[in-house]
């Protein structure tokens, strides 16, 4: 079996596998009968697979996690950065907006680096859309100035006649009819230059055509708008020209219509209004297929001939649009609803229903920050309720100017932008002639700086090493002073102890044996109780010599003073340290040990060695018991440190240098270290120092 077959086998049983684990009841999928040939083949195979809606959004993400990876992989081209832009968008309309916006950066930077203005320009569209889908428009103008620029640049007219007419939406949005008019109309030109191409074929000519048809639509609005409307007619009918070219949508159609009647609406022509709104609910399909388009209609409808002063059914509708729109949760055509039934019934005279609704409307409107609507309920509320007239009338005022001044403001900055996007691609053109110049003079700069880093680094680092070991030295000088000392208070308690020994041996117990045989001797007259006292006496003070005796034997025992003496301060140490940790312990030593013939740089780092230990245990073993035994292997001092602790992974890294300064001290000394430790069974530290 050959590559080629081994590969369209993988993507088959990929497929397949995915369908099975969605539903054993999904529709056949167009693409799936496709078989991919190339690497390119399969990244397009799955992108389109993400597009289908038939399957779970987390089985479309990972379409495009694959072809992400696929393009990753591979050396990135013109066609590739393409296809990264594709991956994004998608992302983006999968609601992954973290990832959209991480892909879509990361995409920008390759096509900036290999020149591609049409993949850039694509880019930069994708944010567009974004920032144009959560409102934030000023963002959205920029990147669709950008996009146009750059599709401008790469001769993508279709794709900078969408870009204009989405600049001339936002510029609608906020009142600068004149600046959207224009836009719109350099957007038309750009479409009819493409509709004049007789190479181009059926699926662009209809999309270019559909575009067109948006393009006179929203001219038609943007006339309503500035109550143009007999200008506005013109326009929606010139739409209507472009939309029975192509393929006719109904949706399209009688939105159009419904547009036009509202357009006569605005005008004054209500018989011909409702003519149009007749033709539309005259269609059974209507409120299948848009339950939402159907109760716009009948609100409109039901408002004209309200102004008509036909209220025949004029409430029954009103009030099947409100319940509709309240079903589907559209705030904006509930605001518009309740808004025409304030002004219904103030007309049937009901004016605390009038009043409701129209707060109603204010409130919502103020929620969903509907500016038109919202100046609207405070004028109507202003003619309504006449006893807060004038706080609404003042209301409608300070938020008029302050819609003003916000629209003329963002005006302002769309000019700006405009201006500021020619600035940068200036400013670009002059920067790309330097770049080569700024990227030699960094690299010299960094290459000299790291150069003069390194070497002030390792200067100090130096400097650093000379004072350790400068400070180690003299700590092991205070250590030697200090076992000196040590030594020295040892020879001078045992000293003392033979003097007291024989202070008490000779001179007190010499006295009382001749005191107690002086009185043995004595002729005590009296009767035999006194005798028997004194006799009792004698033997008290025989008794006595001998406890004396006893003490004296005791105090001058021979010891090695050199023995008593580092076992003395080691002792110390762990009685030390056993108070502050809460354990028990037990010293041992081997009697073949003469530590007085022991090096004192030996004892010193011995000594340093079990203090390390023991400050780690109690910091951090939380131990109970601890032995310290002294041994004699062959010519080798072994000295074994054993704790009941905690203990811990001996292979992971740790960030202090305990451990490494004893393995240090060791090492100095020619000895080998060990260390062993089991979590929840202890530790165990050997060292091992020939002597």
């Amino acid at each position: 079996m050959n590559i080629s077959k081994i590969y369209r086998l993988f993507y088959v049983l990929l497929i397949f596998s995915t369908v099975l684990l969605q539903s054993c009841n999904q529709k056949d999928l167009s693409f799936e009968n496709e078989e991919p040939q190339t690497l390119n083949d399969s990244i397009d195979f799955w992108i389109e697979a993400s597009k289908n809606d038939t399957y779970d959004v987390n089985v479309r993400k990972q379409f495009l996690v694959m072809s992400y990876q696929k393009i990753k992989s591979a050396k990135i081209d013109t066609a590739h950065v393409r296809k990264l832009s594709h991956i994004a968008y998608r992302n983006f309309k999968l609601g992954d907006t973290l990832l959209f916006k991480r892909q879509n950066s990361e995409a920008i930077d390759i096509a900036q680096r290999i020149e591609d203005s049409l993949a850039l320009g694509d880019l930069f569209w994708n944010y567009a859309s974004y920032y144009n889908k959560v409102e934030v428009y000023d963002s959205a103008y920029y990147y669709f100035n950008l996009a146009n620029t750059c599709f401008d640049k790469s001769g993508s007219l279709y794709e900078a006649a969408k870009m204009q007419y989405g600049m001339a939406f936002i510029k609608g949005r906020f009142k600068d009819y004149s600046g959207s008019e224009v836009l719109t109309f350099k957007a038309i030109d750009k479409f009819k230059k493409i509709d004049d191409d007789k190479t181009l074929d059926e699926v662009k000519r209809r999309d270019n055509t559909k575009s067109l048809f948006s393009c006179y639509n929203y001219l038609a609005q943007l006339q309503n708008d500035i109550q143009e409307y007999d200008r506005a007619l013109f326009y929606y009918d010139k739409s209507l020209e472009y939309l029975k070219e192509i393929e006719k949508s109904e949706e399209l159609y009688l939105a159009s219509l419904n547009n036009i009647g509202v357009t006569h609406l605005k005008k004054g022509n209500y018989t011909k209004a409702i003519s149009y709104f007749d033709d539309i609910l005259k269609r059974d399909s209507l409120k299948l297929k848009s339950i939402n388009h159907y109760a716009r209609v009948i609100d409109n409808k039901a408002y004209c001939k309200f102004l008509m002063n036909d209220t025949i059914s004029v409430h029954r509708y009103l009030k099947e649009s409100l319940r509709i729109r309240d079903s589907l949760n559209y705030k904006a055509g509930i605001i518009i609803c309740k808004i025409h039934l304030s002004k219904y019934y103030a007309f049937a005279q009901d004016t605390s229903l009038a009043i409701s609704h129209a707060k109603e409307a204010n409130t919502l409107a103020r929620i969903n920050k509907n500016g038109r609507d919202y100046l609207e309920s405070l004028l109507l509320l202003s003619k309504l309720d006449k006893t807060s007239a004038q706080s609404y009338l003042e209301k409608h005022i300070q938020f008029s100017d302050s819609l003003q001044t916000v629209e003329r403001r963002i005006q302002n900055k769309f000019t700006r932008i405009a201006y500021e996007t020619d600035e940068y691609i200036e400013e670009n053109k002059r920067l790309s002639q330097q770049k080569i110049w700024i990227i030699i003079i960094s690299l010299g700069v960094f290459a000299i700086s790291l150069l003069s880093y390194y070497m002030n680094r390792q200067k100090l680092v130096n400097k650093t090493l000379v004072l350790e070991n400068e400070q180690q030295k003299a700590n092991e000088q205070v250590y030697l002073i200090t076992l000196k000392q040590q030594e020295k208070l040892e020879r001078e308690k045992v000293k003392e102890r033979n003097r007291i020994s024989e202070e008490l041996h000779d001179g007190i117990l010499g006295k009382l044996f001749g005191t107690r045989v002086g009185l043995g001797f004595l002729d005590i007259k009296g009767n035999d109780d006194t005798k028997n006292q004194h006799n009792k006496f004698l033997e008290e003070l025989q008794t006595i010599e001998k406890e004396i005796r006893e003490v004296s034997h005791k105090l001058n025992t021979n010891f090695d003073s050199s023995q008593v003496n580092f076992r003395s301060i080691i002792y110390q140490l762990l009685e030390s340290k056993s108070k502050i940790g809460d354990f028990k312990f037990e010293l041992s030593f081997d009697s073949e040990i003469d530590w007085q013939k022991m090096s004192e740089i030996i004892k010193v780092n011995l000594y340093r060695i079990i203090q390390e230990a023991l400050q780690n245990i109690t910091k951090y073993a939380q131990a109970k018991f601890i032995t310290v035994d002294f041994s004699i292997h062959d010519t080798d001092l072994v000295m074994i440190i054993k704790d009941d602790g905690k203990g811990f992974n001996v292979n992971r890294k740790k960030k202090g240098i305990g451990i490494k300064n004893m393995r240090t001290r060791t090492e100095k000394l020619s000895g080998n270290f060990r260390i062993n430790s089991i979590p929840d069974q202890g530790t165990l530290i050997e060292t091992q120092i020939p002597i």
